[in-house]
């Protein structure tokens, strides 16, 4: 056994640093395996694998480790908020506890940190004419003078503003590098040099692909310092890796342009051209190009655009109004190459023309093999060109290396990796077939702390009644608990209507409420449900509250998913995913379709069992589950809880839930 493994194994021992700085610590048997197997990689290099179940305690099996074995580590995680939390909080407690004087540095991407140059510009270029947005801006103006860090997340409020967050932050496209003013106090740069100096690093997925491919969030320069890459939350790697490995723009990007043209072209090139005239030329080509999809009736939101047009889309009208686009990028690109030595911030806008002109005009070339590319329109209109997957590219890093000759192990962990017996999903699309692979289930005690109820008698999801028949189910069973309900949908249409018709089935007399995603921010209601300890609320989400939410003791003791959340049909990436596999001879449905929805429907149930003594009852509102093969094979690859086949047997483990509720869990 080598030293750094035997270090390892100290640490978690009933006698070890752990038991010595947790009290209510107990040894735990996968965590310890965890612990050792991670070290052991970091040893010898490799890949290394590893499903761990909830409640293992996988943060803390791989950061032993990681600051016991002496290597420079990156650890990526999916979201900027557990970002935050490792930074904050258990990597200080594990520091603390070993005494290690490791340093650590925090990296988000650039979007995450204020822009003291745009900050200047913004007091002054007239974007902002309300009394709301003109008052968090002199918050923004307060909280610079003393802020360390220049996180945006410091300011909460900062944070969730769609209207002055991107007036106050940079873009790669309007950063002015070296060249701007307040480089020397840049809070970005002064990041990405703490980052250098660092022995362990946390980014997250998005900032490691985006240097993958334009090279400019400083992980770049960092990997080659780097021993050991850890991926926390690993199972979101590919949805996010294929977002950044290939091209995108939109025509929030030329908005974006425009009004900084208008701003930057009255400031430093005042009469040198008519900058408000051809802004408003690209604007008018912008609301043009978005009618493609609102005048034609039944016009999809997502298509793929294969050939010259979007699936879909009248030919000839798209053309026209996609040259008009061009024609107007092109434009305002030759004026500002007229007058961009005039000024850095004129250089600065013209690159960024140049750069959105490239990418635009390459839309009108057909796709290059290996890649797809699809149009989506919503608020504003996005292309992407991307991959299927992130497997040659991780190939390319973990497999061959990359070229970084000290880059000796790689770590992927989540709760979720796979369905079933194995991890072929998330190895395949991954790259990683010849990696080591580790599957640590949970410890908790789902057949004594959880039940598990699937009506028999339910609306199908394809059902007109099915969301209503969800809402009335939700709203008894909410009322026999009084509230510590969470419940968790697959669309936000769904979602919407849920949680109207849960509003109007409770009666006017009970003090139980109904929060819904997007009525605040996430952070916030998370707080005010567990502030609350869940008493007198229902909080309904989609999409985001399926990961990531960590509601311990009697809060959330009933958890209800409206159905098997399978990816939405019009998904291109999925579209194409399944095309491939079936062009090959293989069952895109059981190769593609149902992996995807065994591991999105793993994580929403982790909602519902965070501790040893949470109990709780979970109900799948989807009869598939019972009477597909496919669905009992989802079945399967649940924790084995406690089967509820009767209603009521449902609503007896209700009635044990209030009998239990005055027990402290948390």
């Amino acid at each position: 056994m080598s030293q750094v493994v035997a270090a390892v194994e100290a640490v978690f021992s009933d006698v070890g640093a752990l038991a010595q700085s947790v009290p209510e610590y107990m040894p735990r048997v996968g965590q310890i395996q965890m612990a050792r197997a991670v070290a052991q990689t970091m040893e010898t290099g490799g890949t290394l694998v590893v499903e761990a179940g909830t409640g293992i305690g996988k943060t803390y099996a791989y950061l032993v480790p990681s600051l016991l074995s002496g290597h420079k580590v990156l650890i990526s995680t999916a979201t900027k908020a557990l970002q935050d939390q490792l930074f904050g909080r258990d990597i200080p407690a594990v520091i603390a506890m070993l005494k290690s004087p490791a340093r650590v540095a925090l990296l988000k991407g650039r979007s995450s940190y204020l822009c003291l140059h745009r900050l200047t510009n913004a007091r002054h270029d007239g974007m902002l004419q309300t009394a709301a947005p003109l008052r968090l801006l002199g918050q923004v103006e307060q909280w610079a003078v003393s802020t360390r860090f220049g996180d945006v997340a410091e300011v909460p409020a900062l944070e969730e503003s769609a209207q002055v967050l991107p007036l106050v932050t940079s873009t790669r496209e309007n950063c002015g590098a070296s060249k701007c003013p307040r480089y020397t106090d840049c809070f970005l740069y002064k990041a990405r040099r703490d980052a250098m100096n660092a022995d362990m690093v946390v980014i997250n997925h998005h900032l490691f692909f985006a240097d993958a491919n334009v090279r400019e969030s400083g992980v770049a320069e960092l990997l080659p310092t780097v021993n050991t890459v850890v991926f926390d939350e690993a199972h979101q790697l590919n949805d996010i890796g294929v977002q950044f490995l290939g091209r995108q723009w939109s025509t929030g990007q030329a908005l974006a342009l425009g009004r900084d043209m208008v701003f930057t072209g009255a400031q430093c090139a005042r009469g040198l051209a008519d900058w408000p005239y051809l802004v408003e030329q690209m604007e008018m080509a912008v609301v043009a190009l978005h009618a493609v999809f609102t005048e034609q009736g039944g016009a999809p939101q997502r298509a793929l655009w294969a050939l010259g047009v979007p699936d879909g889309l009248s030919p000839a009208i798209w053309t026209s109004r996609m040259a008009r686009f061009v024609d107007t990028i092109r434009t305002l690109t030759m004026a500002l190459q007229g007058v961009c030595d005039a000024h850095p911030d004129l250089r600065t806008l013209f690159e960024r023309a140049s750069a959105l002109l490239e990418q635009v005009e390459r839309a009108l070339l057909p796709v290059q093999d290996g890649l797809i590319r699809w149009v989506e329109s919503g608020a504003r209109l996005r292309c992407v060109e991307s991959p299927m997957d992130i497997s040659e590219a991780m190939q390319a890093k973990v497999v061959s290396g990359g070229g970084v000759d000290s880059l000796k192990s790689w770590v992927f962990t989540s709760a979720t990796l796979g369905v079933g017996n194995d991890l072929d999903w998330f190895l395949a699309s991954s790259g990683l077939q010849d990696a080591a692979c580790l599957r640590i289930p949970s410890p908790f005690n789902y057949p004594e702390q959880a039940a598990l109820y699937v009506p028999k008698s339910f609306a199908l999801p394809s059902s007109q009644q099915h969301s209503s028949a969800v809402a009335a189910l939700v709203a008894q069973s909410a009322q026999l608990l009084g509230g510590h309900t969470m419940v968790l949908t697959t669309t936000l249409r769904a979602m919407r209507h849920i949680a109207d018709s849960i509003r109007k089935l409770l009666p006017a007399h009970l003090d139980i409420r109904v929060i819904v995603q997007g009525e605040a921010s996430k952070r916030d209601l998370l707080n005010h449900f567990q502030s609350k300890h869940g008493s007198g609320l229902i909080l309904v989400g989609s999409a985001t509250f399926w990961e990531g939410v960590d509601i311990a003791g009697r809060a959330l003791q009933l958890l209800v998913i409206d159905k098997i959340p399978f990816a939405p049909p019009d998904d291109p990436l999925l579209q194409a995913r399944c095309a491939k596999v079936e062009v090959e001879g293989g069952s895109s449905f059981n190769e593609v379709q149902l992996p995807m929805a065994g591991i999105a429907l793993k994580q929403g149930v982790g909602r519902l069992i965070r501790r040893e003594s949470d109990r709780g009852v979970l109900v799948v509102c989807d009869p598939r589950l019972r009477t597909m093969a496919y669905g009992r094979k989802l079945l399967s690859a649940l924790p084995a809880m406690r089967p509820l086949s009767e209603e009521a047997q449902y609503y007896a483990a209700l009635g044990e839930l209030t009998k239990a509720s005055t027990t402290d869990w948390s």
